[in-house]
């Protein structure tokens, strides 16, 4: 999968060139930030605009409120620091409850270009059967997104790539989800840990993956990490096919890091700079 990368980066590196030049504005999901931006919202904005950082995805947004703050109050704040709130992440619970409609009006008003359901629980993981009624699910959420001018979309993991029946759970989702209504985030740190080659999905599903998470593999750990720049993918290539793949945001994402979560944030910056 590397060579074929590899290859793809030769040959496309004028079309790289052009992406990235499209793409200056550096994402983040604050996820990355989980074990302090509770604590201190404001203050880890504060931190985080100096790096660079221009879009924000977030997470755990419920009933209004997010990381502890009035959900408007926080875009606010991190408007007035140079930074937009373009995506959120809203789990199963959210999309299916009576507050779906609210979530959507709070990232309308906020001026929210996506909202997008990251994970499907291992309880719900249980047959392909139940994968496509989730997939009933998330058409219907998407369909009310796009009533507000809001694009939905599904995040990915490793598992989703797993076979059921003989078939691949991720490529049935693509075929149940409708691309009038649901986009699909990709997370290119899982493809590549499930043994995949994201540029083969850019190819297969042209347009479909308008959202990315970035993040890098460990050299001696694949389920770890490594700052980007340090680990074993090579984003140059990844990022030539931008166009293909129908990318119109990304977002630098850690699970796990070499050392401080904010260190590993400054440094994914550091380095996304010298390739944009």
């Amino acid at each position: 999968m590397q060579n074929a990368v590899a290859a793809a980066g030769m040959l496309s590196l004028p079309l790289f060139l052009e992406a990235c030049k499209e793409k200056r504005g550096l994402g983040l999901q604050l996820y990355t930030l989980r074990d302090t931006i509770d604590k201190d919202p404001k203050g880890v904005l504060d931190k985080i605009s100096v790096f660079g950082y221009t879009k924000l995805e977030t997470n755990g947004y419920a009933n209004g409120k997010i990381y502890g703050m009035d959900f408007q109050e926080f875009v606010k704040y991190a408007k007035g620091l140079g930074m937009k709130v373009t995506s959120g992440h809203y789990g199963l619970d959210k999309i299916k409850g009576d507050t779906w409609q609210q979530a959507v009006d709070d990232a309308k008003e906020a001026g929210q270009d996506f909202m997008v359901m990251p994970f499907i629980e291992e309880i719900d993981r249980i047959s392909l059967d139940n994968y496509k009624k989730i997939c009933d699910d998330l058409n219907k959420a998407g369909e009310l997104c796009s009533k507000s001018g809001i694009r939905f979309g599904y995040h990915n993991h490793a598992f989703e790539f797993d076979k059921m029946d003989g078939e691949v759970v991720y490529d049935v989702m693509l075929q149940e989800l409708d691309p009038k209504y649901v986009g699909m985030e990709m997370d290119i740190f899982w493809v590549v840990n499930a043994g995949l080659d994201p540029l083969q999905y850019f190819a297969k599903y042209p347009g479909r993956f308008e959202q990315w998470h970035v993040k890098d593999m460990d050299k001696d750990d694949r389920n770890r990490n490594a700052d980007i720049g340090t680990g074993t993918i090579d984003f140059k290539p990844i990022f030539a096919q931008a166009k293909l793949s129908g990318m119109k945001e990304w977002y630098v994402e850690q699970e796990t890091y070499p050392g401080d979560p904010i260190d590993s944030v400054a440094a994914c910056a550091k380095f996304m700079k010298t390739i944009l």
